[in-house]
Protein backbone atom coordinates (compact mmCIF):
# COMPACT_ATOMS: atom_id res chain seq x y z
CA UNK A 1 0.00 0.00 0.00
CA UNK A 2 1.28 3.47 -0.53
CA UNK A 3 1.81 5.59 2.31
CA UNK A 4 0.75 9.02 0.64
CA UNK A 5 -2.36 9.19 1.65
CA UNK A 6 -3.35 12.48 -0.59
CA UNK A 7 -2.74 13.73 -3.80
CA UNK A 8 -1.96 18.14 -3.58
CA UNK A 9 -5.23 20.20 -3.44
CA UNK A 10 -7.20 20.38 -6.45
CA UNK A 11 -8.96 23.54 -8.04
CA UNK A 12 -12.23 22.61 -6.05
CA UNK A 13 -10.39 21.80 -2.52
CA UNK A 14 -8.27 25.35 -2.71
CA UNK A 15 -11.20 27.01 -3.38
CA UNK A 16 -14.47 25.38 -2.16
CA UNK A 17 -15.69 28.78 -0.09
CA UNK A 18 -16.04 30.24 -3.64
CA UNK A 19 -17.77 27.17 -4.66
CA UNK A 20 -20.28 27.49 -2.17
CA UNK A 21 -21.01 30.84 -2.14
CA UNK A 22 -21.58 30.47 -6.24
CA UNK A 23 -23.94 28.04 -5.01
CA UNK A 24 -25.98 30.18 -2.54
CA UNK A 25 -26.28 32.42 -5.28
CA UNK A 26 -27.64 29.80 -7.56
CA UNK A 27 -29.65 28.18 -5.00
CA UNK A 28 -31.42 31.15 -4.22
CA UNK A 29 -31.82 32.40 -7.87
CA UNK A 30 -33.19 28.48 -8.87
CA UNK A 31 -35.56 28.83 -5.99
CA UNK A 32 -36.98 32.34 -6.88
CA UNK A 33 -37.90 31.33 -10.33
CA UNK A 34 -38.99 27.84 -10.01
CA UNK A 35 -40.20 27.25 -6.27
CA UNK A 36 -42.60 24.50 -7.80
CA UNK A 37 -39.15 22.35 -8.43
CA UNK A 38 -38.02 22.82 -5.54
CA UNK A 39 -40.65 22.09 -3.94
CA UNK A 40 -41.07 18.86 -5.32
CA UNK A 41 -37.82 18.00 -4.98
CA UNK A 42 -38.14 18.82 -0.93
CA UNK A 43 -41.22 16.41 -1.05
CA UNK A 44 -39.43 13.31 -2.34
CA UNK A 45 -38.93 11.34 0.88
CA UNK A 46 -39.92 8.14 2.71
CA UNK A 47 -39.58 8.25 6.81
CA UNK A 48 -38.23 11.74 6.73
CA UNK A 49 -35.51 11.18 4.60
CA UNK A 50 -34.92 12.57 1.17
CA UNK A 51 -34.34 10.52 -1.48
CA UNK A 52 -32.65 13.10 -3.66
CA UNK A 53 -30.62 13.71 -1.06
CA UNK A 54 -29.67 10.42 -0.17
CA UNK A 55 -28.71 9.57 -3.16
CA UNK A 56 -26.43 12.99 -3.56
CA UNK A 57 -24.83 11.98 -0.21
CA UNK A 58 -24.17 8.57 -1.45
CA UNK A 59 -22.25 10.11 -4.48
CA UNK A 60 -20.64 12.18 -2.19
CA UNK A 61 -19.21 9.77 1.04
CA UNK A 62 -18.62 6.87 -1.55
CA UNK A 63 -15.95 7.69 -3.31
CA UNK A 64 -14.34 9.53 -0.22
CA UNK A 65 -14.65 6.27 1.68
CA UNK A 66 -13.38 4.50 -1.33
CA UNK A 67 -9.67 6.10 -0.15
CA UNK A 68 -9.76 4.64 3.55
CA UNK A 69 -8.39 1.28 4.35
CA UNK A 70 -10.13 -0.08 7.88
CA UNK A 71 -7.21 -2.29 7.53
CA UNK A 72 -4.64 0.42 9.10
CA UNK A 73 -6.99 0.09 12.39
CA UNK A 74 -3.75 -2.23 13.56
CA UNK A 75 -1.33 0.50 13.08
CA UNK A 76 -3.58 2.58 15.60
CA UNK A 77 -0.96 1.88 18.92
CA UNK A 78 1.89 3.00 16.57
CA UNK A 79 1.51 6.61 17.60
CA UNK A 80 -1.21 6.05 20.69
CA UNK A 81 -0.48 9.14 22.30
CA UNK A 82 -1.57 11.12 19.22
CA UNK A 83 -4.74 9.11 18.75
CA UNK A 84 -5.97 9.21 22.43
CA UNK A 85 -5.44 12.82 21.93
CA UNK A 86 -7.35 13.31 18.87
CA UNK A 87 -10.08 10.88 20.16
CA UNK A 88 -10.47 12.86 23.68
CA UNK A 89 -10.92 16.31 21.48
CA UNK A 90 -12.94 14.57 18.83
CA UNK A 91 -16.09 12.80 21.06
CA UNK A 92 -15.02 14.08 24.49
CA UNK A 93 -14.43 17.99 23.81
CA UNK A 94 -16.17 18.91 20.68
CA UNK A 95 -19.74 18.43 20.29
CA UNK A 96 -19.98 19.57 24.13
CA UNK A 97 -18.07 22.87 23.52
CA UNK A 98 -19.75 23.42 20.41
CA UNK A 99 -23.25 22.65 22.02
CA UNK A 100 -22.12 25.12 24.70
CA UNK A 101 -20.89 27.95 22.40
CA UNK A 102 -24.29 27.53 20.28
CA UNK A 103 -26.29 27.99 23.86
CA UNK A 104 -24.22 30.92 23.90
CA UNK A 105 -24.05 32.75 21.27
CA UNK A 106 -26.93 31.42 19.39
CA UNK A 107 -29.53 30.94 22.28
CA UNK A 108 -28.58 33.99 24.40
CA UNK A 109 -26.59 36.54 22.74
CA UNK A 110 -27.89 36.76 19.38
CA UNK A 111 -31.19 35.66 20.19
CA UNK A 112 -32.43 39.53 19.62
CA UNK A 113 -30.92 39.36 16.00
CA UNK A 114 -32.19 35.72 14.78
CA UNK A 115 -35.51 34.80 14.20
CA UNK A 116 -37.41 32.98 17.06
CA UNK A 117 -38.71 30.26 15.80
CA UNK A 118 -35.28 28.92 14.49
CA UNK A 119 -33.34 29.10 17.38
CA UNK A 120 -33.61 25.57 18.48
CA UNK A 121 -33.14 24.38 15.16
CA UNK A 122 -29.90 26.82 14.42
CA UNK A 123 -28.57 25.14 17.71
CA UNK A 124 -29.47 21.72 16.75
CA UNK A 125 -27.26 22.03 13.63
CA UNK A 126 -24.84 23.17 14.97
CA UNK A 127 -24.61 20.57 17.23
CA UNK A 128 -25.01 18.34 14.69
CA UNK A 129 -22.16 19.38 11.94
CA UNK A 130 -19.90 19.03 15.52
CA UNK A 131 -20.62 15.13 16.51
CA UNK A 132 -18.54 13.87 13.49
CA UNK A 133 -15.39 14.36 12.60
CA UNK A 134 -14.11 14.95 9.39
CA UNK A 135 -12.39 11.93 6.63
CA UNK A 136 -11.89 13.06 3.22
CA UNK A 137 -10.82 16.74 3.78
CA UNK A 138 -8.09 15.59 6.35
CA UNK A 139 -6.41 13.89 3.94
CA UNK A 140 -5.40 16.90 2.47
CA UNK A 141 -5.03 19.00 5.83
CA UNK A 142 -2.40 16.25 6.38
CA UNK A 143 -0.77 16.42 3.28
CA UNK A 144 -0.25 19.91 2.94
CA UNK A 145 1.53 19.92 6.39
CA UNK A 146 3.15 16.67 5.74
CA UNK A 147 1.86 14.68 8.35
CA UNK A 148 2.61 11.11 9.32
CA UNK A 149 -0.14 9.15 6.68
CA UNK A 150 0.04 6.18 8.53
CA UNK A 151 -1.04 7.92 11.42
CA UNK A 152 -3.44 10.28 9.24
CA UNK A 153 -5.22 6.97 7.64
CA UNK A 154 -5.33 4.83 10.94
CA UNK A 155 -7.00 7.59 12.83
CA UNK A 156 -9.67 8.64 10.08
CA UNK A 157 -10.27 4.72 9.99
CA UNK A 158 -10.99 4.30 13.60
CA UNK A 159 -13.29 7.65 13.68
CA UNK A 160 -15.13 6.23 11.16
CA UNK A 161 -15.68 2.62 13.04
CA UNK A 162 -16.82 5.03 16.33
CA UNK A 163 -19.27 7.30 14.45
CA UNK A 164 -21.08 3.93 13.22
CA UNK A 165 -21.66 3.43 16.99
CA UNK A 166 -21.03 7.14 18.95
CA UNK A 167 -22.91 10.03 16.34
CA UNK A 168 -26.41 8.86 17.03
CA UNK A 169 -26.26 8.85 20.92
CA UNK A 170 -24.29 11.80 21.61
CA UNK A 171 -26.30 14.08 18.72
CA UNK A 172 -29.30 12.68 20.73
CA UNK A 173 -27.53 13.38 24.14
CA UNK A 174 -27.06 16.96 22.94
CA UNK A 175 -30.23 17.63 21.55
CA UNK A 176 -31.95 16.26 24.94
CA UNK A 177 -29.83 18.29 26.68
CA UNK A 178 -31.59 21.65 24.58
CA UNK A 179 -34.89 20.72 25.17
CA UNK A 180 -34.97 19.03 21.14
CA UNK A 181 -37.11 16.47 20.59
CA UNK A 182 -35.14 13.46 19.18
CA UNK A 183 -36.50 10.99 16.10
CA UNK A 184 -34.63 8.33 17.04
CA UNK A 185 -35.99 6.33 14.16
CA UNK A 186 -34.51 9.51 11.62
CA UNK A 187 -31.44 9.32 13.48
CA UNK A 188 -30.81 5.82 13.50
CA UNK A 189 -31.88 5.43 9.98
CA UNK A 190 -29.72 8.17 8.70
CA UNK A 191 -26.66 6.63 10.70
CA UNK A 192 -27.46 3.64 8.63
CA UNK A 193 -27.98 5.01 5.54
CA UNK A 194 -25.08 7.99 5.40
CA UNK A 195 -22.34 5.78 7.67
CA UNK A 196 -22.96 1.78 7.71
CA UNK A 197 -24.48 1.20 4.10
CA UNK A 198 -21.37 4.13 2.26
CA UNK A 199 -18.72 1.93 4.63
CA UNK A 200 -20.09 -1.79 3.86
CA UNK A 201 -20.37 -1.07 -0.17
CA UNK A 202 -17.03 1.04 0.02
CA UNK A 203 -15.56 -1.27 1.64
CA UNK A 204 -16.97 -4.11 -1.03
CA UNK A 205 -16.03 -1.98 -3.94
CA UNK A 206 -12.00 -0.91 -2.61
CA UNK A 207 -11.63 -5.28 -1.82
CA UNK A 208 -12.88 -6.47 -4.93
CA UNK A 209 -10.87 -3.70 -7.12
CA UNK A 210 -7.96 -4.45 -5.13
CA UNK A 211 -7.93 -8.10 -6.13
CA UNK A 212 -7.44 -7.38 -9.72
CA UNK A 213 -3.93 -7.05 -11.09
CA UNK A 214 -2.38 -3.72 -10.81
CA UNK A 215 -5.09 -3.24 -7.59
CA UNK A 216 -3.85 -0.15 -6.03
CA UNK A 217 -3.38 1.28 -9.53
CA UNK A 218 -6.93 0.71 -10.62
CA UNK A 219 -8.15 1.69 -7.13
CA UNK A 220 -6.29 5.03 -7.66
CA UNK A 221 -7.47 5.69 -11.24
CA UNK A 222 -11.66 4.64 -9.97
CA UNK A 223 -11.26 7.51 -7.20
CA UNK A 224 -9.92 10.04 -9.78
CA UNK A 225 -12.77 8.96 -12.05
CA UNK A 226 -15.51 9.41 -9.13
CA UNK A 227 -13.81 12.56 -7.89
CA UNK A 228 -16.05 15.01 -9.94
CA UNK A 229 -18.89 13.24 -9.09
CA UNK A 230 -18.38 13.48 -5.55
CA UNK A 231 -17.85 17.38 -5.72
CA UNK A 232 -20.90 18.13 -7.99
CA UNK A 233 -23.03 15.89 -5.90
CA UNK A 234 -21.76 18.33 -2.98
CA UNK A 235 -22.39 21.55 -4.64
CA UNK A 236 -25.97 20.10 -5.97
CA UNK A 237 -26.81 19.65 -2.91
CA UNK A 238 -25.94 23.32 -1.58
CA UNK A 239 -28.26 24.55 -4.42
CA UNK A 240 -30.83 22.41 -3.56
CA UNK A 241 -30.16 23.31 0.02
CA UNK A 242 -30.06 27.21 -0.68
CA UNK A 243 -32.99 26.96 -2.89
CA UNK A 244 -34.95 26.53 0.43
CA UNK A 245 -33.19 28.62 2.41
CA UNK A 246 -33.11 31.16 -0.15
CA UNK A 247 -35.93 33.53 0.93
CA UNK A 248 -34.59 33.59 4.76
CA UNK A 249 -31.41 34.25 3.65
CA UNK A 250 -32.45 37.33 1.60
CA UNK A 251 -34.34 38.55 4.38
CA UNK A 252 -31.75 37.70 7.17
CA UNK A 253 -28.58 38.15 5.61
CA UNK A 254 -26.98 38.70 9.62
CA UNK A 255 -28.06 35.41 10.16
CA UNK A 256 -24.72 34.06 8.21
CA UNK A 257 -21.77 35.79 10.08
CA UNK A 258 -24.15 35.23 13.40
CA UNK A 259 -23.78 31.78 12.79
CA UNK A 260 -20.23 31.32 11.59
CA UNK A 261 -18.92 33.18 14.70
CA UNK A 262 -19.65 30.30 17.21
CA UNK A 263 -18.19 27.84 14.83
CA UNK A 264 -15.14 29.31 14.08
CA UNK A 265 -14.63 29.81 17.85
CA UNK A 266 -15.23 25.58 17.97
CA UNK A 267 -12.95 25.19 15.07
CA UNK A 268 -9.51 27.50 16.13
CA UNK A 269 -10.34 26.22 19.92
CA UNK A 270 -10.62 22.34 19.53
CA UNK A 271 -7.39 22.51 16.90
CA UNK A 272 -5.26 24.73 19.56
CA UNK A 273 -6.57 22.19 21.78
CA UNK A 274 -5.10 19.22 20.30
CA UNK A 275 -2.27 20.34 19.21
CA UNK A 276 -0.87 21.47 23.03
CA UNK A 277 -2.59 18.17 24.26
CA UNK A 278 0.14 16.76 21.82
CA UNK A 279 3.20 18.39 22.39
CA UNK A 280 2.64 18.34 25.97
CA UNK A 281 1.66 14.27 25.33
CA UNK A 282 5.21 14.65 23.14
CA UNK A 283 3.72 13.20 20.09
CA UNK A 284 6.22 14.19 16.85
CA UNK A 285 4.88 16.99 15.22
CA UNK A 286 4.22 14.91 11.80
CA UNK A 287 1.52 13.46 14.22
CA UNK A 288 0.20 16.45 16.31
CA UNK A 289 -0.25 18.37 12.77
CA UNK A 290 -3.05 15.96 11.95
CA UNK A 291 -4.38 15.51 15.21
CA UNK A 292 -5.11 18.83 15.14
CA UNK A 293 -6.92 19.57 12.07
CA UNK A 294 -8.82 16.03 12.74
CA UNK A 295 -9.83 17.00 16.03
CA UNK A 296 -11.06 20.61 14.74
CA UNK A 297 -12.78 19.59 11.44
CA UNK A 298 -16.06 17.75 10.08
CA UNK A 299 -17.95 16.07 7.83
CA UNK A 300 -20.55 18.13 7.07
CA UNK A 301 -21.38 15.48 4.25
CA UNK A 302 -23.58 13.98 7.00
CA UNK A 303 -24.25 16.46 9.00
CA UNK A 304 -25.86 18.30 5.88
CA UNK A 305 -27.65 15.05 5.21
CA UNK A 306 -28.61 14.63 9.00
CA UNK A 307 -29.80 18.02 9.40
CA UNK A 308 -32.15 17.88 6.61
CA UNK A 309 -33.45 14.23 7.75
CA UNK A 310 -34.52 15.61 11.23
CA UNK A 311 -35.40 18.75 10.67
CA UNK A 312 -35.61 19.23 6.82
CA UNK A 313 -34.99 21.39 3.98
CA UNK A 314 -36.19 24.84 5.28
CA UNK A 315 -34.74 24.38 8.53
CA UNK A 316 -32.46 26.51 10.27
CA UNK A 317 -30.58 23.49 11.51
CA UNK A 318 -29.73 22.36 7.60
CA UNK A 319 -28.50 25.68 7.30
CA UNK A 320 -26.42 26.04 10.03
CA UNK A 321 -24.49 22.54 8.48
CA UNK A 322 -23.71 24.41 5.59
CA UNK A 323 -22.56 27.61 7.10
CA UNK A 324 -20.19 25.00 8.46
CA UNK A 325 -18.83 24.15 4.86
CA UNK A 326 -18.76 28.39 4.07
CA UNK A 327 -15.64 28.46 6.59
CA UNK A 328 -14.22 25.62 7.38
CA UNK A 329 -11.79 25.86 4.28
CA UNK A 330 -10.07 29.18 4.77
CA UNK A 331 -10.69 28.52 8.68
CA UNK A 332 -8.35 25.12 7.74
CA UNK A 333 -5.97 26.61 5.67
CA UNK A 334 -4.91 28.89 8.38
CA UNK A 335 -4.57 26.20 11.18
CA UNK A 336 -2.22 24.55 8.65
CA UNK A 337 0.01 27.64 8.37
CA UNK A 338 0.48 27.95 11.90
CA UNK A 339 0.90 24.30 12.01
CA UNK A 340 3.71 24.53 9.98
CA UNK A 341 5.18 27.65 11.38
CA UNK A 342 5.48 26.73 14.46
CA UNK A 343 7.35 23.65 14.02
CA UNK A 344 10.02 24.67 15.74
CA UNK A 345 8.04 26.04 19.09
CA UNK A 346 6.99 22.53 19.09
CA UNK A 347 10.25 20.34 18.79
CA UNK A 348 11.53 22.68 21.22
CA UNK A 349 10.18 20.81 24.02
CA UNK A 350 12.29 17.50 25.36
CA UNK A 351 11.71 14.46 24.60
CA UNK A 352 9.73 15.09 20.97
CA UNK A 353 11.31 13.30 18.18
CA UNK A 354 12.52 14.96 15.37
CA UNK A 355 10.32 15.40 12.01
CA UNK A 356 13.02 13.92 10.14
CA UNK A 357 12.88 10.70 12.25
CA UNK A 358 8.93 10.28 12.37
CA UNK A 359 8.54 11.32 9.08
CA UNK A 360 11.78 10.66 6.94
CA UNK A 361 11.38 11.97 3.10
CA UNK A 362 10.73 9.12 1.83
CA UNK A 363 7.97 7.97 3.31
CA UNK A 364 6.49 11.00 1.80
CA UNK A 365 7.19 10.89 -1.69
Amino acid sequence: MKSKTSSEMGLFERYLTLWVALCIVAGIALGNKYPSFIQATGSLEIAHINLPVAVLIWLMIIPMLLKIDLGELRGVARHWRGVGVTLLVNWGVKPFSMALLAWLFIGYLFRPWLPTEQIESYIAGLIILAAAPCTAMVFVWSHLMRGEPHFTLSQVALNDVIMVFAFAPVVALLLGLSAISVPWDTLLLSVLLYIVVPLIIAGWWRRAVQKQQQGQQRLAKLVRRLQPFSLGALLATLVLLFGFQGEQILAQPLVIALLAIPILIQVLFNSGLAYLLNRQVRSPHCVAGPSALIGASNFFELAVATAIALFGFESGAALATVVGVLIEVPVMLLAVRVVNGSRGWYESRDGIVPYEVCCPSEVLE
